[in-house]
């Protein structure tokens, strides 16, 4: 007992330092993606250092509840293939301990893992997604930083047309810059010439300062000047003027409930609470706009477009083409006209209706998506458990090399998976809660099959095991690979065996006569029965019976005339393949009796 509590913690140690490398890796990884998919929001914002370690300090929060499974699943491979490699596993199984034995203390781990990613995405996820939120929105607001290019209109600054046609970016200097201001509306427009000017921002980043050097400045003396002919201006000529700009660089944060309403943000109370009241919501909408579209019915007599309620319910039958016909054709048009109308208002209620309904139902699934999320992350650190560490058992290489591949190829399917179930909830097209839990539906299996392998000590990954499966199964013949040995004990008894190749031949050439051909029927009664032919069995036997005292050879040459021996297939099923493997074996046969008499005149 003692001992095994030594190797229990022994595997939870080697585990824990591999899991937290892992961590950090999966972690840096997921983050890395974020930043390649958000970099273009953050470009050009004149963002400070401070602003951006906040932004990915809550977005890398966001990550941990994703970098966790992938974390364990390569943390899973790396440390059982390590153990396979050492051939550790085999000195476990060899003490009489099980797979399932080994795996015990790491399970217990990764249900407090599951547990610490769940209690993670229902605290400290919520507030994590409200702050990345409010930095995104807060980022697309703010005015980027000033870049003014050379020889365009540049128009970052509201309100203002700025042109230069050269710079100096060593001084910051500016050269003939023309200015559009067009703040005070354009019948007041003021326009400035400057030989030169140099730009810069405020102390407090609230305004723009700009200098101008040896220039002129154009505005209008009066509003609406532009509709009259005669346009009264002023013109100043001036060395060194200053113009201030309203600017602000700095970041304003939105408000801390600006994204309250989303479903990122709330806990699972909150979830359940708010899915319960978009559900009645939608409910007492969908029976409003019901009530209202029996309502809103078309009806026409007599010229009026309309019934009131009492005529409409008292009149049981109206002959619509009669009452029209009655009409003048102007009364017609005007009703044609008046019912299009009618009709067309009544398509756009509906469809105005139906677009409310099913930005409703969207809500809906997508608090219904975030709710299940918290607990399919959580169990995805158990299925990933269950997948790494069998296959790490079963292909016994550790290192970043082979767990590291196999690893990302599980983490990319499960991520196509689960991205794929999502969108399909998304929209409607199967339930919610089908498809957040596809993808634990389509791995769970999986790790499942790979423990109860690995425990078995089962051949998973045998591809010569596979290979003489299919090639049973599609009747593709094997073929005999046989080499020259370099020590032999006793030679062949060749004169017995030509008797014996002499008389196998006949009987292989005699039995593939009374071999039929192919018919579907035969074929089905085989398959169906499985039977097997006593005869074709000592065929087979005594063959290899001859192939295996004859491999005692010295000769090359016998060699070569038994590997064009088949291995004759006892399968039922194949007749034509048996036929061709009969008529194989007795022309290889018939030169190993050639060279037999050969050797023995010799």
């Amino acid at each position: 007992m003692r001992i095994i509590k030594r190797l229990d913690l022994y595997i939870l140690k080697n585990f824990a330092i591999l899991f937290a490398g892992t961590f950090f890796i999966s972690l840096f990884a997921v983050v890395m993606q974020f930043l390649w998919k958000f970099v273009d929001e953050l470009v050009g914002k004149g963002l400070g250092v401070m602003v951006i370690a906040k932004f990915f300090f809550y977005a890398t929060e966001t990550l941990v509840p994703l970098a966790l499974p992938l974390a364990i699943l390569l943390a899973s491979l790396i440390s059982f293939g390590n153990m396979g490699e050492r051939f550790e596993l085999l000195a476990i199984k060899a003490a009489g301990i099980s797979l399932w034995r080994t795996m015990r203390p790491l399970l217990l781990m990764m249900f407090a893992l599951a547990g610490a990613s769940f209690y993670f995405q229902d605290v400290v996820t919520p507030e994590a997604e409200n702050q990345v939120l409010l930095f995104r929105y807060s980022i697309t607001q703010k005015s980027p930083e000033l870049d003014i290019p050379e020889g365009v209109f540049y128009n970052g600054i509201s309100g203002i047309n700025l042109y230069v046609k050269q710079k100096n970016p060593d001084t910051g200097m500016m050269y003939d810059v023309v200015i559009y201001n067009l703040r005070d509306g354009v019948d007041n427009a003021h326009i400035i010439l400057a030989d030169s000017a140099h730009l810069k921002t405020s102390v407090d980043k609230q305004s723009l300062e700009l200098q101008l050097y040896s220039g002129e400045q154009f505005e209008n003396m009066r509003s609406g000047a532009l509709l009259t002919k005669v346009v009264p201006y002023r013109r100043e000529t001036f060395i060194r003027k200053y113009l201030l700009i309203d600017f602000d660089t700095n970041l304003n944060m939105a408000d801390a409930n600006t994204f309250s309403g989303s479903a990122k943000t709330k806990r699972i109370q909150q979830l359940t609470s708010a899915i319960d009241s978009l559900k009645a919501d939608a409910d007492s909408l969908a029976w409003r706009y019901y009530d209202e579209s029996l309502q809103t019915t078309l009806y026409v007599y007599k010229g009026q477009p309309e019934l009131t309620d009492a005529e409409r319910y008292a009149s049981t039958e109206l002959d619509l083409d009669t009452l029209f016909a009655h009409l003048t054709p102007a009364e017609q048009q005007q009703m044609v006209r008046k019912a299009l109308g009618k009709v067309e208002q009544q398509q756009m209620d509906a469809e105005f209706k139906a677009a409310i309904m099913k930005g409703t139902d969207t809500d809906i699934r997508m608090h219904e998506i975030r709710f299940w999320q918290k607990f399919t992350l959580a169990f995805t650190c158990l299925v990933f458990f269950f997948i790494g560490a069998p296959l790490g058992a079963i292909i016994r290489k550790g290192g970043l090399g082979l767990p590291v591949v196999v690893a990302v190829v599980i983490f990319i399917a499960y991520y196509i998976i689960d991205i794929g179930g999502e969108k399909m909830a998304k929209v409607g097209t199967i339930p919610v809660l089908l498809g957040k839990w596809l993808s634990t539906i389509v791995l769970a299996p999986i790790g499942a099959f790979l423990t109860i392998k690995s425990n078995n000590d089962s051949v998973v990954f045998n591809i010569d095991s596979y290979k003489t499966f299919f090639n049973r199964l599609l009747g593709i013949p094997q073929k005999r690979h046989l080499y020259r040995k370099e020590v032999i004990i006793y030679d062949p008894d060749y004169p017995s065996l030509l008797n014996r190749m002499t008389q196998l031949t006949a009987d292989l050439r005699a039995y593939r006569k009374q071999t039929r051909r192919w018919h579907l029927h035969r074929w089905i009664i085989n398959v169906v029965s499985n039977r097997r032919d006593p005869r074709l069995a000592h065929l087979a036997n005594e063959l290899e019976a001859c192939v295996e005292e004859l491999s005692n050879a010295r000769d090359r040459q016998m060699f070569i005339y038994l590997n064009q021996l088949p291995i004759i297939s006892q399968e039922p099923r194949f007749h034509n393949r048996l036929r061709r493997e009969l008529k194989q074996a007795a022309a290889a046969a018939d030169k190993i009796v050639s060279h037999i008499q050969q050797m023995l005149k010799q």
